[in-house]
């Protein structure tokens, strides 16, 4: 690398500190060491004062300027970089934030290259004032790689961050890294779904924005704490961003959440909360089953638990066009997408161990008024592809000018904090419809859904379970609702008859019932029933 492209690299970072203090002086503000409202003011070894209230003044001050991109502000030898090349960079274990004080947490740091193409600011947070981390090639191994840590800029900036607790030095406990990407773990102690700090026109008719955390403040954990507090500034092209997370590992991760949004103009499609995850292939949907594993996913199920009261699953699917749906609520006790199937005979994953992902659940602590928990599955044939997105789109219009503030409980790990007291769908089975030993002579689907839990090993032999079944189009038949002894449950099935030639989505709910009164949670499902010409009856030869 030439000390020529060095120096463009740091003209560059310059010039984006000089329009950082530049905004800041509108508010006579400081942005910790960079500047101060009066003109020439040094940087204080002590650090700068920092506290949420002012990191939400700078937002929406940063709100009422031009957006500036920083996106590949990278020297070229971190440009262009394979994957391979980038897993050879290692923080060092000895550079780890708090590691030589009375901490129970330790902080990393991430290196810039590979699609981590924007440099990000982190600071160190302690009593109230906030000092930078430097960038140091001392803090890094750089493998087997021909990146020369040395040759590189001294502000060069970082990607994201990771944290360690006190149970386990050498695995993480969360992580930010991308975007506005970050994740955490439960017990288990293994990563999964992600969630982002805020979604912008996802799936629309148009490229979805990615706003970014490009400033992070971590908080020295006091003594013998086991919370520990980060603060974040997002960014996009329409919105502005600040971001407290009060961090707490333990059997579920928590994560106390608040968030102050200020848009930079109107917004037709936010996502509040937004989580990210994968399935490729589950008991209910076997469209790209051709791998040896039964199952693949992250998560298996949408939760929700409405401002009524109703709980709701919605299992996932991988459909072979993009779908889309809004469960429409106000102010929703919680949703969140959840594992709730943790068989190890199920997956049959012994390298990436999908019984042991974490579900992740919301939970408002604020009133969040109207709106629709909004759904997006997209077809994928890979598991590496990120294909479900789910969060809360507020009904009010998204106008440039607004404070728009969320508080919120965020719950990793395997079992979620709360749970329907009623019975719950712990399968989804789908496949042809009909009567075994009978010719078809039209085409039907099959619908297996199975409850346990509640009050369901209470019912009595003589006591009618009925499963209560809609369906928003075509005609139902053959159903029952049978005790299942395997899970101390029940067992609901029915077909449905799509109408002749259409392919539309058709909406299914059930839930069991006995004199009128509700057993169960709600099971939610969309089908799109195969073209005509795909119908197939798979009778036999046998049968006339």
């Amino acid at each position: 690398m030439t000390a020529s492209s060095i120096e463009a690299q740091s003209s560059s970072r310059r010039g984006r500190l000089q329009r950082m203090v530049g905004s800041v002086l509108l508010t006579c503000s400081v942005l910790l060491s960079l500047s101060a409202c009066a003109a020439g003011k040094q940087a204080s070894p002590e650090g700068e004062e920092f506290s949420y209230a002012w990191l939400k003044g700078y937002a929406r001050t940063m709100a009422s300027q031009p957006y500036e991109s920083h996106k590949g502000e990278l020297p070229k030898s971190l440009q262009g970089m394979s994957w391979d090349d980038y897993q050879q960079f290692h923080f060092k274990k000895k550079a780890a934030l708090w590691r030589d004080q009375e901490s129970q947490f330790r902080a990393e740091l991430f290196h810039l290259g590979l699609y981590f193409d924007t440099p990000i600011h982190i600071y160190e947070l302690n009593e109230g004032k906030a000092k930078p981390i430097d960038y140091s090639p001392s803090m890094f191994d750089y493998g087997k790689s021909k990146v020369k840590g040395s040759q590189l800029p001294k502000d060069l900036g970082f990607a994201g961050f990771r944290m360690q607790f006190n149970t386990d030095w050498e695995r993480d406990v969360v992580a930010f890294l991308g975007a506005s990407y970050f994740r955490a773990v439960g017990q288990e102690m293994q990563y999964g779904l992600s969630a982002r700090g805020l979604a912008v026109d996802t799936a629309m008719p148009k490229p979805e924005e990615f706003p970014m955390f490009t400033d992070f403040w971590l908080e020295k954990p006091k003594p013998g704490s086991n919370i520990t507090t980060v603060y974040a500034l997002l960014d996009s092209p329409s919105v502005t961003g600040a971001y407290r997370f009060d961090i707490e590992p333990g059997e579920r991760l928590k994560m106390k959440v608040d968030v102050a949004v200020y848009p930079r103009k109107a917004i037709e499609r936010l996502g509040v909360a937004p989580l990210t995850s994968m399935f490729m292939v589950g008991e209910n949907d076997r469209r790209t089953g051709y791998d040896w594993r039964p199952e693949i996913h992250d998560t298996d199920g949408l939760a929700m638990h409405t401002g009524n009261g109703e709980w709701i699953w919605r299992p996932l699917g991988n459909p072979e066009n993009l779908r889309f749906n809004a469960y429409s609520d106000e102010n929703p006790k919680g949703f969140g997408l959840l594992q709730r199937d943790r068989n190890f005979d199920h997956y049959q994953d012994d390298g990436v161990f999908y019984d042991k992902r974490p579900s992740l659940w919301i939970e408002p602590t604020s009133s969040w008024g109207k709106g629709s928990v909004q759904l997006v599955e997209i077809p994928t044939l890979d598991e590496t592809f990120d294909n479900i997105v789910a969060f809360w789109n507020p009904a009010e219009p998204i106008l440039p000018g607004q404070e728009l503030l969320y508080s919120y409980n965020m719950y990793w790990g395997g079992i979620p904090p709360v749970q329907s007291p009623r019975a719950r769908v712990v399968d989804t089975f789908t496949g042809i419809g009909g009567v075994v030993g009978q010719k078809r002579k039209y085409y039907s689907k099959r619908f297996v859904v199975d409850f346990a839990g509640g009050t369901l090993p209470m019912i009595g032999k003589d006591t009618q379970v009925k499963a209560m079944i809609s369906t928003s189009a075509g005609k139902v038949e053959i159903e029952s609702a049978r005790p299942l002894a395997s899970i101390n449950g029940y067992r609901a099935m029915f077909d449905i008859v799509p109408p002749d030639d259409s392919v539309e989505p058709i909406n299914l709910r059930v839930y069991l019932e006995v004199d009128g009164q509700p057993l169960s949670e709600t099971w939610m499902y969309q089908w799109s029933p195969p073209a005509q010409n795909d119908r197939e009856l798979h009778n036999a030869g046998h049968l006339q």
